[in-house]
C-alpha cells in the first residue's frame, strides 16, 4: 500500500523575531501527519527561496549550505526505506526517530488491550454494561493463554500480529477452548478491535485481517408452543419460590423483556399509552433504545399480583427478580415437573413472545421489532424464519383462496 511520504525544509521565526538569521527547520510529512526537527542551521529571510527550500546564490556559504540540507534530505530518505524494508510502522514519528537514532519502543498487544479494558471499565453504567466489560476481559485472557500456548511468550508488540497470528487465534479457540463456531467469532471480533485501534494509531502499518472472513451461523432459537405456554401457566407448584419463577417467566413471555429489563422494571415503567390503556416504557439495558410494550392481560395480572410483595416495595421493582443463575436453576425443575422436554432458559420467554405470542397471531414484523427494541428488522426476521407453523398457517389460506 503506497503512503504519500514528502520532506520540505522551511523557516521558522522565533517569537517577537524582528530581524537577522531564522533557523531552518525540516518537516517530515506521512499520510498528513507531520514531525519536525531541527536542522541547526539559520539563514537571512532574504537570502532563502521558499519553493526550493534552499538558500539563494552562489556563494560558498550558501552551497555549503545546500550541501548540507541535501545530505540530511538523503539520510530521511535512507531512514524512510529500512523502515519499509523492516515491514515497520511507517509514521512521520517513525522516521524522526529513525533519522535521529532513536529506537522506537514499539506498542504491545496486552498494553493496548488493557487500556482498552480500562476505558471499557470507566464507562460501565453510562456507554457499556457490565457485560461487554467481562466479555473483553475473557478475550484478554484468551488471547494471553493463546500467545503462550502458540509462540511460548506472555505478550508481544502488535507489529508482530499478522494473518497467520489471526487463523492460528482461531484454530486455538475452536480446538483447545473447545468454543461453538459463533463464541469463537465473537472473541476473534473484540480482538478485531484492539487491531482497529492499532491501525489507527499508526502502530501496525498493515491489516492482519486483510482476506480474512468468519460468520456467524444462525441458532435455532427455543421458543414455546401455545400449549406448552398454557401448560406452563395453569400448573400448580409445591413450592413459592417455583410459582414466582414462573410468573415472572410468563411475564417476559407476554412483554418480551429480556432478563435485565424486568430485573430494573420500576413502577414509573407502567404508563398509560396512546390508546389509553397500559403499557410498559422503558430503555433496553443491551442497545439502549426505546422498548414500548402495550401490557396484555396476562402481564397486567402478575403486576398486580405483586405490588405489594416486600421486596418489590422495599426497592420499588415491579417484580420480585432472583439472579439470572437462579431463575435458571428453577426453570430447568419447572421445565421437567411441566414435561416439556426444551432446554428452557429465561431468554426462552423472550423469543416465545417474538413467536408464539405475537408472530403466530398475526402481529406485523415491524410492530413486533418494535416492542422487542431490535436496532435491525433483520434480527426480527430471523424469528419469523424457524416458523413453520406460521408457513403452514399461510399456505392454508392461500389453498382456501386458490379454491374460490
Amino acid at each position: 500500500m503506497s503512503i504519500n511520504f514528502s520532506i520540505l525544509f522551511y523557516l521558522k521565526k522565533p517569537k517577537n523575531y524582528q530581524t537577522g538569521p531564522v533557523p531552518i527547520y525540516l518537516r517530515v510529512t506521512v499520510a498528513g501527519k507531520r514531525a519536525e526537527l531541527t536542522t541547526s542551521r539559520s539563514v537571512e529571510p532574504d537570502r532563502w527561496i521558499s519553493s526550493a527550500g534552499r538558500a539563494k546564490g552562489t556563494k560558498a556559504a550558501a552551497k555549503s549550505l545546500n550541501a548540507y540540507l541535501d545530505n540530511l534530505q538523503a539520510k530521511v530518505y535512507e531512514a524512510h526505506r529500512q523502515l519499509v524494508e523492516a515491514g515497520l510502522p511507517l509514521t512521520a514519528e517513525a522516521i524522526k526517530n529513525k533519522f535521529l537514532g532513536k529506537v522506537e519502543k514499539g506498542r504491545t498487544l496486552v498494553e493496548v488491550f488493557s487500556e482498552h479494558n480500562s476505558k471499557v471499565a470507566a464507562l460501565v453504567g453510562d456507554e457499556f454494561a457490565p457485560g461487554t466489560l467481562e466479555r473483553y476481559t475473557t478475550s484478554l485472557k484468551h488471547t494471553q493463554e493463546f500467545m503462550q500456548w502458540k509462540y511460548g511468550v506472555e505478550d508481544m508488540e502488535v507489529r508482530e500480529i499478522n494473518h497467520a497470528f489471526v487463523t492460528d487465534y482461531e484454530f486455538y479457540l475452536r480446538s483447545v477452548r473447545k468454543c461453538s463456531n459463533n463464541t469463537a467469532v465473537k472473541y476473534i471480533k473484540n480482538f478485531g478491535k484492539i487491531i482497529r485501534i492499532c491501525l489507527s494509531n499508526g502502530w501496525i502499518s498493515s491489516d492482519p485481517f486483510a482476506n480474512y472472513k468468519s460468520k456467524i451461523k444462525t441458532v435455532e432459537r427455543v421458543f414455546l408452543s401455545e400449549e406448552e405456554l398454557q401448560r406452563l401457566a395453569e400448573k400448580e407448584f409445591p413450592t413459592e419460590r417455583l410459582a414466582q419463577v414462573r410468573d415472572i417467566f410468563l411475564f417476559s413471555c407476554f412483554t418480551g423483556l429480556a432478563y435485565v429489563d424486568v430485573q430494573k422494571l420500576r413502577c414509573s415503567d407502567v404508563q398509560k399509552g396512546i390508546d389509553g390503556e397500559q403499557w410498559l416504557c422503558k430503555q433496553r439495558q443491551k442497545t439502549d433504545t426505546p422498548s414500548r410494550i402495550p401490557l396484555l392481560p396476562t402481564a397486567l395480572r402478575i403486576i398486580n399480583k405483586y405490588r405489594l410483595h416486600p421486596q418489590c416495595l422495599h426497592e420499588g421493582r415491579v417484580l420480585p427478580v432472583p439472579s439470572n443463575q437462579k431463575m435458571n436453576a428453577y426453570l430447568k425443575e419447572i421445565a421437567a415437573l411441566c414435561g416439556i422436554q426444551k432446554q428452557m432458559t429465561f431468554h426462552t420467554a423472550r423469543h416465545t413472545f417474538a413467536t408464539t405470542v405475537t408472530l403466530l397471531n398475526g402481529v406485523p414484523m415491524e410492530s413486533v421489532s418494535k416492542m422487542l427494541g431490535h436496532t435491525n428488522l433483520r434480527t426480527t426476521q430471523h424469528y419469523a424464519k424457524i416458523l413453520d407453523v406460521k408457513v403452514g398457517e399461510d399456505m392454508r389460506l392461500l389453498r382456501k383462496r386458490l379454491k374460490l
